[in-house]
C-alpha cells in the first residue's frame, strides 16, 4: 500500500499523487501515467507492482485541475465520463504535472515513465518532451500516431493490441515506419489489454508486455 500526496507544478498548482515506495534503497523511480479512469485502484496496483520491483513509484492524478480526486471503474458510463473530463484538461498543463511527477520520482534514482491508455501518449510525449526522463514505456496510446515526427530523448517502446478498435492497424504501421528507433511490440490483444480489472484483459499479452517492460527499466533506469 501507497500514500497520497502532493505535487506542486512549475505554475504552482498543486494535485494529488500516489506513491508506492520500495523496500529498501530504490533502484530507481517510475512515473506512472493513468488511463481515462483516474489514478483508480488498478493504477495504484500497478504502482504497487513497480515499487515491489525495487522502484519508487508515482502515479500523478492528472485529473485534479479539472476534477479533484476522480476515479471510476471500467462500465460505458465511466468510459464516456473519463473521455469527457479528459477533453478539459490542457495539454501544457498535463505536461507540468507529469514533469512534477518525474521530479519527484528523481528521488529514487533515474526515472522511468509508463503509461497506459491516454497514459500511453503521454509517456511517449513525456519522453520526446521532459528533460530528466531516461526511458519510457507506452501502452496503447491513440495520440502517439500524431505525434510521431517528435523523437524521444530517452530509449521508449511501445506495445499494442492488434484487436485494439480505437487505434487502427495503419496508425501503428505509421508509428513503425516514422519512428524506427522506438521498437513496437503488437499482441494478439485488444485495447486495454493490461488491466486485469477489465473485459479485455489478456493475460499473456499482459505478461509478455510487462516483462518487455521490466526488462526496458532495468536496462535504463536501474
Amino acid at each position: 500500500m501507497g500514500d497520497m500526496i502532493r505535487l506542486t507544478g512549475e505554475d504552482g498548482v498543486s494535485i494529488g499523487a500516489y506513491v508506492a515506495k520500495p523496500v529498501g534503497a530504490a533502484r530507481g523511480g517510475i512515473v506512472v501515467l493513468q488511463e481515462i479512469f483516474g489514478v483508480n485502484h488498478h493504477i495504484r496496483a500497478v504502482a504497487d507492482r513497480f515499487a515491489a520491483e525495487g522502484y519508487l513509484a508515482v502515479a500523478p492524478a492528472l485529473y485534479d485541475r479539472v476534477e479533484p480526486n476522480y476515479e471510476s471503474g471500467y462500465e460505458q458510463p465511466d468510459m464516456q465520463a473519463g473521455v469527457a473530463i479528459r477533453s478539459k484538461t490542457d495539454p501544457a498543463k498535463v505536461m507540468l504535472d507529469v514533469k512534477a511527477a518525474v521530479a519527484e520520482a528523481s528521488k529514487g534514482g533515474k526515472v522511468g515513465v509508463v503509461g497506459y491508455c491516454w497514459g500511453g501518449t503521454l509517456a511517449f510525449a513525456a519522453a520526446a518532451k521532459i528533460p530528466g526522463v531516461a526511458a519510457a514505456v507506452g501502452y496503447y496510446g491513440a495520440g502517439i500516431a500524431a505525434m510521431a515526427d517528435q523523437k524521444p530523448l530517452a530509449p521508449t517502446i511501445l506495445h499494442f493490441g492488434e484487436k485494439d478498435h480505437s487505434i487502427s492497424a495503419a496508425d501503428v504501421e505509421k508509428i513503425k515506419a516514422v519512428r524506427p528507433d522506438v521498437p513496437v511490440y503488437v499482441y494478439a490483444a485488444g485495447h486495454g489489454f493490461n488491466c486485469d480489472e477489465r473485459g479485455a484483459y489478456d493475460a499473456p499479452a499482459a505478461d509478455a508486455a510487462r516483462e518487455r517492460t521490466y526488462a526496458h527499466f532495468k536496462q535504463f533506469v536501474g
